[in-house]
This record gives structure tokens, sequence and C-alpha cells, in this order.
């Protein structure tokens, strides 16, 4: 007979120490991942007891305990032991197999660590009337109290499924999405599988850490399956940009790398406390190793806001726009005296509650009892300080705050009811799919920050026109549901000829009404009677259809371009 041929590949070695060690345990397939996992936390002494000894000896024990380990997969030692009669005789014991418990209590948080999977279905800002194409991701989270999970709002966005893994699991458990924190990047999941919670114990939070405290973040990043370990100081901590959120709200900053992956992972200090999230680090060529933390203080407020009120209802602003009062000539000229500080009100939000108590160049001296210094600072801990928005932030959405202001030489003492943010360019819309209405094959929609970046990509604030920009920054809603209405694109047809080369330009107008929001608009369209549809435009630009023609047109573009309806649901309600 043929002899069998022989596969191809190198010839097999004599595995090394780190492989021997994990052999010699022989786990089973749900621990065989925990244990490799542990040894990194554990000591060279505690890695090397306890393994079978290697082909090639050094010092040490005798040659004959070499044999009985080649016998037998126990390990075992030999003693001198006296017996009754005196004599001494040689006799092998057998020692107790290595404990990977022991290993395990090193890092008990990490057990607690998960695996995210989630698929996501992002709308299509650019055709609202659909959707784009799926794609999955992973990244990490923590199981807390009360049967949750926390990890990033950027992680679960725009989800259509997201499951769970633990450590050393091969199971992957359903998850259920219970909040999204968009401002603070957190977002609550649970599982309602009982199994998934046997055996894990939930991570505790600690106390905010301080300046060169150790921090260890675990998670998931990319370069392998298994958890991941890095290690870092806290190096810095103030008010940050949340990018996910585009708001500003305390974090810390640590010089562990945080990677693709990490996102949603605890940042654990040397008690074994949570004090933090991973959520996004610093890419520049000038820069290395600066990642971000959520502290401890922006989560616990997410969950007590979540506790409290059943659902997440945000971070509350105090709706004013303000300027530092440290030149001394302003003082002045402002009526303040040598011992008073605060900072210059600049403009107030029109929806903002404080509208109708506060007043441009009131000066605000103090919120809730603590000065502001004139660089817009407070006191924080012992040698720092931190701007007063963070007294802000810790309130809750409905809370009242006792602000002092300085006006006309008179000092006055206002109690506030603290809101969320109304954004005429909203930085998210919650999850729910974008709004549009097409008429003559105008495609009107509102614009978000997520419309913009799908128009103009990640630089859109460079590419973007310059008049969309310009209210972006600096443009405030005059009412809670007021929005910057704009043409998004035209359908090209027989009707609108002319018009082709119209595109996100803002609509001022309809018929002489002014253009509140998109659902006034559709609203007003559909009801006109009048013989010509007729849009005024930014820059002085001006549309005109006839009324019974665009209407009639709009069936046969919507069949052309295969869109299922004139306008979105949200619309017809």
């Amino acid at each position: 007979m043929e002899e069998p041929k022989r596969k191809r590949g190198r010839k097999p070695k004599v595995p090394n120490a780190e492989s021997m060690e994990f052999q010699f345990t022989n786990p089973g397939p749900s621990t065989a991942t925990a244990a490799a996992n542990d040894v990194v936390s554990a000591s060279a002494a505690e890695l090397t007891e306890g393994s079978p000894p290697l082909p090639r000896r050094g010092r040490g024990r005798p040659r004959k305990i070499v044999k009985h380990v080649e016998k037998s997969p126990e390990r075992r030692s030999s003693r001198f032991v006296e017996s009754s009669n005196g004599d001494a005789k040689h006799v092998v014991v057998p020692d107790a197999p290595p404990s990977w418990e022991s290993v395990a209590r090193l890092v008990p948080s990490m057990d607690a660590v998960v695996k995210v999977f989630c698929v996501h279905t992002e709308p299509n800002f650019s055709l609202p009337w659909q959707r784009k194409r799926q794609y999955s991701s992973s990244s990490s989270g923590f199981i807390i109290g009360g049967r949750r999970v926390l990890t990033n709002a950027h992680s679960v966005e725009h989800h259509t499924q997201v499951k769970l893994k633990k450590r050393g699991s091969d199971t992957k458990y359903l998850a259920t999405v219970l909040a999204i924190g968009t401002e603070c990047d957190i977002a609550m999941l649970t599982v309602s599988d009982d199994e998934f919670w046997e055996g894990v114990k939930p991570v505790e939070f600690g106390d905010l850490p301080a300046l060169q405290d150790a921090v260890t973040v675990v998670g998931y990043p990319i370069g392998g399956d298994t958890i991941s370990v890095t290690s870092g100081v806290v190096s810095r901590m103030e008010i940050l940009s949340y990018v996910h959120g585009s708001t500003e709200l305390l974090g810390l900053q640590i010089d562990a790398a945080i990677n693709s992956g990490n996102s949603g992972g605890p940042a654990i200090n040397d008690k074994g406390k949570c004090v933090g999230i991973a959520f996004q680090s610093l890419k520049h060529e000038d820069v290395e190793n600066i990642g971000y933390v959520i502290p401890t203080p922006v989560i616990m407020h997410f969950i007590q806001d979540y506790e409290k009120n059943g659902a997440y209802t945000g971070f509350p602003i105090l709706g004013v726009e303000w300027q530092k009062m440290e030149n001394p000539d302003l003082r002045m000229l402002m009526g303040m005296k040598p011992d008073q500080k605060g900072v210059r009100i600049r403009r107030i939000e029109p929806t903002a509650p404080e509208s109708h108590v506060l007043k441009p160049s009131d000066v605000i001296l103090s919120f809730d009892g603590v000065n502001i210094a004139n660089d817009g600072t407070v006191p924080f801990r012992h040698g720092e300080r931190i701007g007063f928005s963070y007294l802000v932030s810790q309130k809750y959405t409905g809370d009242t705050a006792v602000v002092k202001v300085h006006r006309n030489s008179k000092i006055l003492e206002f109690s506030i009811k603290l809101a969320t943010h109304k954004r005429l360019i909203p930085a998210h819309i919650k999850g729910k799919p974008p709004s549009y209405y097409i008429i003559g094959g105008f495609v009107f929609t509102a614009v978000s920050v997520l419309y913009l970046r799908s128009e103009y990509g990640k630089d859109y604030e460079f590419d973007a026109p310059v008049k969309l920009l310009d209210k972006h920054l600096h443009s405030m809603a005059q009412s809670v549901d007021e929005q910057l209405v704009v043409v998004a694109q035209v359908l090209v047809a027989d009707i609108n000829i002319g018009y082709e080369e119209i595109v996100n330009t803002q609509v001022l107008s309809f018929n002489g009404k002014p253009v509140k929001n998109l659902k006034g608009l559709a609203a007003m369209v559909e009801s006109c009677d009048d013989e010509f549809l007729k849009f005024e435009l930014e820059y002085q630009q001006i549309v005109v259809l006839q009324t019974k023609t665009a209407k009639a047109a709009t069936l046969d573009i919507l069949t052309t371009h295969c869109i299922p309806s004139a306008m979105s649901d949200d619309l017809k309600t």
C-alpha cells in the first residue's frame, strides 16, 4: 500500500515553558481562556511553580523526581522521614495541583468585564427615506449592580442587535438597551437570561482619583480576542469635550493605551474599584498615549438619572454665553468692587428658563453659593480649579439653583430651574429616523450635525457652506420646535428645470410666511390652494412651481426613485 502522505508543516517542537504551564493544568474549554488570561497578572514564581520540568534540566531537584513527573500527571516531591525504629526512609509525597483561583483573586474585577457585539443600521441622512448597509462592531462593557451592564453610547448607536459575551465563556447572550446617554456617551444594557448573571460579582465604583493615581484599563481592543489590560496614571482632570455628545463634561486624561474596542471598558484603581469608563483617545502626530476616561461623578449622574426618572433625561446647562472679567478696566466699567469676581453674560438662550430673569451684561458672582472667579473657574480640590459648568452638570434636569448676579451696582439673587440644551442644529436625533418632505422633486430636510457629517464627511466644519456653519456655531433657537430647513437636493424632473443645482440651501419662507420647522412647511404646502408654490431661499433665491402640476409630478418622481412616501412618518401625524 501507498504510504500515507505526511502533512505539510514544521516538525513539532518541544513546547516552551509558557505553553507547558497551560497544558499541565488541562482546563476545560470554558476555563482555559480564563486560566490563560489570569497568568498575566500572576507573579513569576506562581507561573513557574507547579509546572512540569522542561526536557532540558538545570539546577534544582534530583533527577529521581523528574522520573515521577514523567510517569504521572501529578507533580511529586521527595522528603526524608524518620520511622518508629529510627531508620530514615526516602518517600514520595504528592503535592496539591496549582490553584488558579488564587490567581483570579488578584484581578476580581476582570470577570465582570464583557465583550459587546453590536449590529448597527444607521439612517442615511443624505437619502432619508432609506438606511445604510448594516455593519458590525465589538467593544467592551462591565457588569454593575441591579443586573445591568454599562458601555459607551457610541458602541450601541443605531443598534439592531446587541449581544454580550462574558470572559472565559463561549456563549453570546442577547441584550436589551435600557438607556442611551448621548451627551455623556454612556449606555445601559441588561440581559434577560439568568445564566448570564451566574457567578459574576458586579463592579464597585470608587472615588474620583487624584493626579498620578494608578489606573488599569480593561477591555477587548483590536489586536486579539481575549481580554486586554493596560496600565497608566491619571495625568489630568478637567472639563473635556465629549466628541460623541458634542458637550463638555468632567473627564480624566490617562496615559494608558486606549484603542479601538476598549470603548466601554472600566478603568480600575489599585483597590479593584471602577473609577471611570474608557471612551476616547487623542490621535495626533505630536502626541502619544493620551486616553480619556468618563469619571465616576458623570457615571453616577447617568445611573441616578435613569433610576429617578425611568429614562435618561440629560445633563442640564445654564443656557448663557459668558465673557471673562479679568481686565480691571472692564470690571471698573461694570461697577464691580475690588473684592467682587465673576463672569459677564454675553447672550442668553431664548429657550432657556433663565432667559426670563437674567439679562445680558449681568455679572454672575456665584452659583449655588460657590463663588466664581474672573476666569470662570471655581475651587475643585486641593490645589485645583475647574470651570463652573461642572457645578451645573452635577444638577439634574428640573432642579433649581440659586444664582447671584451683579446688575447696575446691585446684588440680585434668582432661583432658576435648570433644563437641557436646545440647539438650532442638534448633535443627535436620539435614534429617530431623519425627517424629510418631497414636493415637485425638491427634497426638504432639517439640518443636524449627523446630516452635515453625511454630506461633507468628518471635516464638515471646513467643507460645509459658510452660512450653515455660522448658524451651527453661533445661532440660537428662538423656540423649542424651531428647525433649520434646507433644500437637500433636487430630484431632476421636467417640472424643476433650472433648479437642479440648488443644494443644501436654507428655506426662509413659503408664500410670504416664515418657515419655522419642517412639519410646518409640509403642512403649509399640503394645504396650499394658491396657483403657485413660492419658496424664498438663502442668498435671495426664489423657487416657483405651479401647485397642481407640482403635486401631480411628485407621484411620478417618487416612483422613479423608488421612494415609498413623499414625507417621513413623523410629519404625517
